[in-house]
């Protein structure tokens, strides 16, 4: 259930059959143990591949120390237009001379576990993943994670980590609205709003919301919107029908491209991506967070309990998590996890800040779905989306 794209890459569970992990296998092994320098002096006292925090490890300089040493890190399914991670990765490897390897840029959260699975033992497996909810606690439930806390680990809202470590939120989005400010003369604002006839044949999203995370959150925002919860969506589902019943959804996968042909010239589709992948691009796109749906979702770090590379898989989690990690990821335009601790401590990205688009005054705060209620949502979307179309 989960398009092979990383610009689809699914923050819900997905249940279908995916490609084969597209990377290449490498012939060396890695060590799925210790890598290590110890307390700073170099030592392999340190197991880092089951220290559960620096402290835990002798510190962050012990930390550092046993990283460079390894000299290298493994990510998996980042773009580099992807929520700023192609500055991230620069500026750690500048940091910290650390090499990074990024698998397969173009895949999916599935593929992320499939790599940890079938590459284990070799010095090409991920050190690190980056996934949708579901996948965090899939991975959880088979052991696939190694639990570690970063030293900003109460700054990380209890909802959206893993109280044992294994997996927290590092950065996500509310699903917005954008529309191309030359064809559509009417703003849209609201899910509501989209109803109105004068958008005919111009209302996507951005693929099948039973194989596709970020149009599986278009539902549940529409859901929202129309009277459904985090425990009901389906009537964002009945939305999307009436929407197509009169014409103004286009049942195809809208993209930066539709958009720029004027196939699809509104689109609903994740802010920051929104804003990173086609406002880029369309000096007259705007994006617009729906005064009357708010759904916000993130994606979630873990560490592989196998990693190659065990002591920079955990000093790149610092990393992320540190003020400067967060104000990339604030740059991406995506929302860090840790955005109200940057502002109460005086240390956001100020003008990156304020280029995120506004979040209606409406709104309740970050409320993520359980996994039971994400769970539930996908068998109801699963059951009942064929008839959008039918």
């Amino acid at each position: 259930m989960e398009d092979i794209l990383r610009a689809t890459k699914a923050i819900v569970a997905a249940g279908a059959v995916i490609g084969a992990v597209l990377l290449a296998a490498g012939c060396s092994s890695g060590s799925s143990t210790a890598s290590g320098s110890g307390s700073g002096s170099g030592s392999s006292s340190v197991n880092w591949a089951t220290a559960t925090s620096a402290q835990a490890g002798g510190g962050m300089s012990a930390l550092v120390a046993a990283a460079e040493k390894e000299g290298q890190l493994n990510v998996i399914t980042l773009p580099s237009n992807w929520a700023n991670y192609g500055n991230i990765m620069k500026e750690f490897k500048a940091k910290y001379g650390i090499s990074i390897t990024d698998a397969n840029p173009e895949g999916s959260s599935q593929n992320e576990i499939t790599a940890i699975q079938t590459l284990k033992g070799r010095s090409t497996a991920p050190d690190v993943v980056d996934v949708g909810g579901s996948f965090a606690v899939s991975g959880a439930q088979q052991g696939l994670y190694a639990p570690y806390q970063v030293a900003t680990w109460n700054d990380i809202p209890a909802s959206a980590k893993d109280a044992n470590g294994d997996y927290y939120a590092d950065y996500g989005g509310y699903v917005a609205i954008g529309y191309d400010s030359s064809k559509v003369k009417v703003a849209p604002t609201s899910f509501k709003s989209l109803e109105n006839p004068i958008y005919k044949n111009q209302v996507a999203i951005d693929g099948n919301p039973t194989q596709t995370g970020s149009a599986f959150a278009a539902v549940y925002g529409a859901a929202i919107a129309n009277g459904g919860s985090l425990s009901n969506i389906a009537p964002g589902v009945s939305y999307f029908k009436t929407l197509h019943s009169d014409g103004n959804f286009v049942p195809v996968e809208g993209t930066p491209a539709t958009v720029e042909s004027g196939q699809t010239p509104i689109l609903v589709w994740w802010d920051y991506l929104l804003a990173s992948e086609v406002q880029t691009q369309d000096k007259n796109f705007k994006v617009v967070i729906p005064s009357d749906g708010t759904y916000a979702g993130y994606y979630y770090q873990a560490i592989s309990k196998t990693a190659p590379d065990p002591a920079a898989a955990r000093l790149w989690e610092e990393f992320l998590y540190s003020a400067e990690g967060q104000n990339l990821f604030l740059g991406g335009p995506a929302r860090p996890i840790e955005l109200s601790t940057l502002q109460a401590a005086g240390t956001v990205d100020k003008t990156a800040l304020a280029a995120l688009p506004a979040v209606p005054a409406a709104d309740g705060g970050l409320q993520l779905p359980t996994a039971a209620q994400l769970s539930t949502a996908e068998s109801v979307v699963a059951q009942q989306w064929p008839s959008v179309t039918s």
